[in-house]
């Protein structure tokens, strides 16, 4: 399986250990396989007896095959073992009905980042010896939360890898920074921008693209590589627990071999909803992707119009970790629906004009597939609220937007079969804001959220956030967007 560009004509080059170690193509394109591999429902079925890891291998085996499937069990079996993946990887729990809700936060971070960034390093510490490659990688990492710290749990003194993490300031919740700044490990670095999460990604697609300090940092014996959903290290994994959720759901007798589902995915950067598409295309009979937005619903308007315009409003929502307006795995959609050169042609006007609109026929394969919904502030509240009480499900602000699509498609559709939910991560993630929509009440502070959401919900904090406020804090530097070279630059002690 060879890899090439979004925006290049040329034939697929690249292998994938290759693709894992770069993160983005040489002319700024996201690297996508050469082709789909199948999955037939026969061996959808045989996975059904399977535990996750096995699943996961079997499945990566599909895209990297330069690593060997005893490479990829074994890294698959530490990454999602039980210690780790506490009440397991991606189960799936019914809300009700016909909705399941596939929980992908049971990670050492309590995100679903941690089901991609546990097993990505492994990925990559194999991809420097199968290259060949004697420099150290510099992972950096533009975060609107969850990645950042997911990233920097999966990465932390993993041998011949740095790692750098920029978040915006103001944009993250109280506990998704008290995470980052607290990390441990000697090969951890964080730092805050004065600006939003786009600015910290264009930032950091700037910093990649910039010859002189590539050139600056092989001389020192270093790299760039990359942890976001750009590399396709990291999207790949995302595509098992689609894979896995229907196993699930054959075994729990909610459907039978070949019957179609609908999935539900609350996302900024459209790299979750495309893993799942992605497993559409090999064969998982998805039926329709719902695309849930909050206020910022940049998605929801393309997913309708046909027309993508970064040209709006700002929002800062209760789900930051979707508070984006460059959503970087769309492009992967369009180099699928509409070929490499109208995507390279789009992406020149995005970056131009900050606008871009679609053909009437790369509309129609899109909205064959995806249909977009949003929850603005207070339908987010409301769902939260609603769903613990009339179901005794208590979810974050995040799986409150995808609940919300979910029953807007519902509603508008009557389409009951099976729908998958995505819930990204834990309640506790963003305590303060879960506990007002639940108890109609303020806490005493954010952090006083958490033993407060507890007590009233009689449900437990997850492990990685129990004890939060007595870690040490060891990284509160700030720089301006401008400014985020030379703080690179200063990490590694480069002059």
């Amino acid at each position: 399986m060879l890899y090439k560009s979004t925006r290049s004509q040329a034939a697929a080059t690249h292998s994938a250990a290759q693709i894992i170690k770069q993160g983005l193509a040489e002319d700024g394109g996201l690297f996508v396989p050469q082709e789909i591999p199948a999955l037939t429902m026969a061996e959808i079925e045989a996975l059904c007896q399977e535990s996750y890891p096995v699943r996961a291998a079997k499945i990566l085996a599909k895209f990297l095959s330069d690593y060997t499937y005893e490479e990829l069990l074994a890294d698959c079996e530490a990454a999602y073992n039980e210690s780790s993946f506490v009440g397991g990887a991606a189960p799936l729990v019914n809300l009700c009905d016909n909705k399941e809700i596939l929980e992908l936060w049971h990670g050492p971070t309590a995100a679903f980042k941690d089901m991609a960034l546990q097993i990505m390093p492994r990925l990559l510490s194999r991809a420097l010896t199968k290259t060949g490659e004697k420099r150290t990688a510099l992972i950096l990492v533009a975060t609107s939360g969850d990645t950042g710290k997911a990233a920097l749990e999966g990465y932390k003194d993993i041998d011949r890898i740095k790692i750098m993490v920029f978040y915006p300031v103001d944009g993250v919740s109280r506990v998704q920074k008290l995470q980052m700044a607290t990390q441990t490990g000697s090969n951890v670095n964080v730092c805050a921008i004065d600006g939003n999460f786009d600015d910290a990604q264009t930032g950091v697609k700037v910093i990649f693209g910039d010859e002189k300090m590539a050139q600056k940092l092989n001389e020192n014996g270093y790299f760039f590589s990359s942890a976001n959903s750009i590399n396709w290290g990291r999207l790949a994994p995302q595509i098992v627990y689609y894979v896995s959720a229907y196993c699930d759901l054959l075994s729990a007798d909610k459907c039978r071999a070949g019957d179609p589902f609908n999935v539900c995915v609350p996302t900024g950067n459209f790299g979750n909803i495309f893993a799942a598409y992605i497993a559409k295309l090999m064969g998982l009979p998805i039926n329709k992707l719902i695309c849930a937005s909050n206020a910022n619903n940049i998605l929801t308007d393309f997913l309708r119009t046909g027309t993508y315009d970064r040209n709006r409003d700002f929002y800062l929502t209760m789900s930051p970790s979707m508070d984006i307006l460059i959503s970087s795995n769309l492009e992967r959609l369009l180099y699928f629906t509409a070929g490499s050169e109208k995507t390279a042609d789009y992406m020149k006007q995005l970056n131009t004009t900050g606008a871009y609109s679609v053909d009437a026929e790369v509309f129609a394969k899109i909205t064959e597939n995806f249909v977009g919904y949003f929850a603005d502030e207070k339908t987010t509240a409301d769902t939260i609220h609603a769903c613990f009480e009339k179901h005794g499900y208590l979810c974050d602000t995040h799986t409150a937007v995808a609940i919300s699509a979910a029953e807007q498609y519902i509603k508008e559709t009557g389409d009951t079969i099976p729908m998958v939910i995505d819930s990204t991560a834990s309640p506790y993630k963003f305590a303060n804001n879960v506990y007002r929509a639940v108890t109609a009440q303020e806490p005493e502070s954010d952090l006083a959220a958490l033993d407060a959401l507890s007590k009233a919900t009689e449900t437990e904090i997850p492990y990685p956030l129990a004890g939060l406020a007595q870690r040490k804090v060891r990284f509160e530097k700030v720089v301006s967007k401008e400014n985020m070279a030379a703080a690179v630059l200063e990490y590694l002690n480069i002059e």
